[in-house]
């Protein structure tokens, strides 16, 4: 199935994740809806989190490591609750899968 953005169908794998990156913001609320989840500037500020590791990084860290960075940038969240509130299908997974990243290395990257 692929998720259709501006009339084209972009390619994805056997888990749905896009296959080339996609950084355009119009793609996000389209992977959102088809993984159930309702956005909120807390997904959003996720997915940007998201996307700015794999832009500098190649690939997107581990939960472990999402929860580390997320807390040294606002350390009033228990960003570990709050990203399985926020992504409850596996957090590393899931918010690189809305933020039209390609498959994490791993068990949600490193």
């Amino acid at each position: 199935m692929g998720y259709v953005l501006n009339g084209e169908e972009l390619e994805v794998d056997d888990e749905d994740f896009l296959t080339e990156p996609n950084f355009s913001d119009e793609i996000v609320p389209i992977i959102a809806e088809a993984e159930g989840l309702k956005l909120t500037d807390d997904h959003w500020t996720v997915i940007r989190f998201m996307r700015e590791r794999y832009q500098e990084d190649g690939h997107t860290p581990n939960f472990r490591n999402m929860v580390a960075m997320l807390t040294e940038q606002d350390d009033s969240i228990d960003w570990k609750k709050k990203l399985y509130e926020l992504f409850p299908n596996q957090p590393a997974r899931q918010s690189a899968r809305v933020a039209g990243l390609t498959k994490p290395y791993g068990k949600g990257g490193y």
